[in-house]
């Protein structure tokens, strides 16, 4: 798969850690490019935190981490003021919010208040504290995990907070071969310890900018709402995608055409992302649920349905 000379040397980077996940890397990219956050979930052990702590590293920004638990407070996260006796005066001291790039480390295992502190804080780009609105660094891109396999003592996210996550991936087990290499690879020593950074803040900040420059025409445009009031009218969904989703995935659908490459959109890119941004979002009925029916299937589904734009429709203006 072709990229951009910057784009390529992130994910070259990423993979002397990671094996194997290259479409994972992509996505992820995608998102802190579109400006949106990610939700990584996936059992223990396949690389969902090795994976934040390698996009960091190959990326020069800040980087924190939150190891959520139940008896955490959103002030944990968002600082507290706190009183110097020398200058007799409140000072700030930061919480992990304030960084360019956060783990949120299990986030289905903190309360809901704290859930939505953070959530908070992704959507607008600010917290509150004493009163007075701090505004968070510029890039700021969430990277949240979560098992799904364990229920006990977990707090799941409600569909409105889901919603705030531009893209949900699922890392996935290796293949044979690709474990071998990692094997390999961490025999005798921590690749991640050697990996440099190869792009800078202010590179990140002008890729950003012009993601936002990639053309969408009008026939993509259709495409893209015509697929997300599929997801509506279905007969197997309690709840469709909403505007919020729509926008969503014009922003990831750009972010991937340039990270190709291209300054346009193609509904090739739109339907590489349309799991990933839609599949959190839909909720089915309790009679597809018992089906066996799930969220991807349907977005898979309706996408084989849907009549695809013709090229010279793509380039229109």
């Amino acid at each position: 798969m072709s990229y951009r000379p910057a784009v390529q040397s992130i994910i070259n980077a990423i993979e002397t850690v990671i094996v194997g996940k290259e479409d994972v890397i992509a996505k992820s990219l995608t998102a802190l490019l579109a400006g949106g956050h990610v939700l990584l979930e996936d059992v223990p052990g396949v690389g969902k935190t090795m994976l934040v702590r390698t996009f960091s590293r190959a990326i020069d920004l800040d980087f924190k981490r939150v190891q959520f638990t139940p008896d955490m407070l959103p002030s944990d996260l968002t600082g507290i003021s706190m009183y110097n006796q020398k200058t007799k005066e409140f000072e700030y001291r930061p919480g992990p919010l304030m960084g360019n790039i956060v783990l949120a480390d299990e986030i289905n295992r903190t309360s809901p208040k704290t859930q939505s502190a953070l959530l908070e804080a992704m959507a607008e780009r600010s917290v509150t504290v004493d009163g007075e609105v701090k505004i968070l660094p510029s890039p700021f891109f969430v990277m949240a995990t979560q098992n799904p396999i364990e229920h006990e003592g977990t707090y799941p996210l409600p569909e409105a907070q889901l919603d705030r996550f531009l893209l949900k991936i699922e890392m996935g087990y290796p293949s044979f071969n690709e474990e071998v290499a990692l094997l390999t690879r961490f025999e005798k020593a921590e690749p991640l310890e050697a990996l440099q950074s190869v792009v800078t803040k202010h590179e990140v900040e002008q890729m950003q900018r012009e993601v936002k420059q990639v053309h969408v025409s009008s026939a993509v445009k259709q495409y893209i709402v015509r697929l997300i009031h599929e997801t509506r009218k279905d007969a197997n969904t309690y709840l469709g995608g909403s505007p919020r989703a729509t926008l969503a995935l014009m922003k990831a659908s750009q972010a991937w055409a340039y990270i190709h490459g291209r300054d346009f959109v193609l509904p090739d890119d739109v339907k590489a992302l349309a799991t990933s941004v839609l599949g959190h979002r839909i909720l089915l009925t309790a009679e597809a649920r018992y089906k066996g029916r799930t969220a991807d299937q349907l977005v898979k589904g309706w996408l084989d349905e849907l009549p695809v734009p013709m090229d010279r429709e793509v380039k229109e203006v």
